[in-house]
């Protein structure tokens, strides 16, 4: 007898690669879902009683395949799939499928299969559903609990985008080195996306939302296989590895946020953190940084530290600034002034702030990070009124909380950390 938890990760480890070579045959998402979903059964039906194939994806591919074939002489009334104990005995069949989808075959049909999925006619959200939905084998159920949306809206959304991919005639050919490159940066956002999804969770969400970022780091490392010296993939990883590695540490008994510099490094997840670590060092080794590896590199730096005062934080700035030149952005500035506050002090801090305002006006963040400035400079007018600011535009109970904390500071003798824009 083949263990079922056997079967059932064999099967999940599989989908990737079946269901992206049998959209590849079919040229039709649903039509390949489906066809997997069919040698799914077959799977927990024959290998308990047969053993397990040599090749769990080429079986899938070449009974899901037939199956799907099934499917169109039905409805043409023509023959049916073999027998169930011809299925059984797929030696040559399997064999001559395993030699022919070789690690080049499977990586371009994978990476077709996640660059369908965020398809840039559709919006992040419709991109990030259908990928778990098609590449991660989600529920509905499942996804819509972790966007906190009802199951018929979710089922909608992921049917409109299945339409609209349709309706746009993505093309199936294998891409050339230039679109893949293309293609491959495309991805690499998708699962950014899908991560922070996951990573951004309030408190009261991290049960429901948290497997988002579970499920992104799963899918970085499967491209990571597929790409295995492409640095940035290395660096997105690690970037992923290193923030989810904080978890356990990032919210209090109480659901209330705690700041990086306060969390208990001994809940940090050890493992995960010395495989980013070794990411970081692997990427940057091969002299070609990008974005996803420096802001991997800044997490390197925090992860390393064995207290918040260990922080390296003039590196930090460094760090920060070769990423400004790299993707100019005022969030990016905003995220250096935290740096720059403990470097160079509020002051300077605070000078690269206030440009920001007219660009960052709703961002929560931004008044935050500021009121923690003022309040440093003993400026408590402006600074509560920062603060109010904040609170307006918290998005979740737990931001709205940790203000609150910092207007009641202002009540007292004692400044305040510039810390409501730090990570957490």
């Amino acid at each position: 007898m083949t263990d079922p938890n056997w079967i059932a990760s064999a099967l999940s480890a599989a989908r990737p690669q079946a269901v992206a070579a049998l959209l590849r045959y079919f040229r039709d998402l649903d039509a390949a879902e489906e066809a997997f979903q069919d040698a799914c059964l077959r799977a927990l039906k024959n290998w308990p009683k047969n053993g397990p194939p040599r090749d769990p994806a080429a079986w899938l591919i070449f009974v899901g395949r037939n199956s799907g074939i099934d499917q169109v002489r039905k409805r043409a009334k023509q023959a049916p799939l073999p027998e169930e104990d011809k299925l059984s005995d797929l030696e040559d069949a399997e064999a001559d499928m395993a030699e022919r989808l070789d690690g080049a075959h499977y990586r371009d049909d994978i990476l077709r299969l996640l660059f369908t999925c965020c398809h840039p006619d559709l919006p992040a959200t419709q991109q990030i559903a259908l990928a778990l939905r098609i590449v991660s084998g989600l529920s509905v159920k499942q996804i819509a609990r972790a966007f906190l949306v009802g199951e018929s809206a979710m089922e909608q959304r992921i049917t409109r985008a299945k339409a609209r991919i349709a309706a746009a005639g993505v093309p199936f050919e294998t891409p050339g080195p230039v679109e893949r490159s293309e293609r491959l940066a495309a991805v690499a956002a998708m699962i950014y996306l899908v991560f922070n999804e996951g990573y951004s969770a309030a408190s009261g969400e991290v049960e429901a939302r948290a497997p988002l970022a579970d499920e992104a780091i799963r899918l970085a490392r499967l491209l990571l296989r597929l790409f295995q010296t492409e640095p940035e993939i290395m660096g997105l990883t690690a970037l992923m590895l290193l923030q989810h590695a904080r978890t356990p540490a990032r919210f209090d008994a109480n659901g209330e946020i705690v700041l990086l510099e306060d969390q208990d490094r001994s809940l940090w997840h050890a493992k995960m953190i010395a495989e980013g670590l070794a990411l970081v060092d692997k990427a940057l080794r091969h002299g070609k940084p990008g974005p996803y590896q420096v802001q991997a590199a800044i997490a390197a730096l925090h992860a390393r530290a064995a207290k918040a005062e260990d922080t390296d934080w003039q590196e930090i700035d460094l760090l920060y600034g070769l990423l400004e030149q790299m993707q100019p952005s005022p969030v990016i500035t905003l995220n250096r002034a935290v740096a720059v506050s403990k470097v160079r002090g509020p002051e300077a801090a605070l000078a690269m702030v206030e440009p920001l305002e007219e660009r960052l006006a709703g961002y929560f963040h931004f008044h935050g990070l500021r009121g923690g400035l003022l309040m440093q400079l003993g400026r408590n007018a402006e600074a509560r009124e920062a603060f109010d600011r904040a609170i307006a535009l918290a998005n979740t109970a737990a931001e709205a909380a940790h203000i609150r904390m910092h207007l009641d500071r202002l009540s007292g003798a004692s400044g305040g950390k510039p810390a409501s824009a730090a990570m957490h």
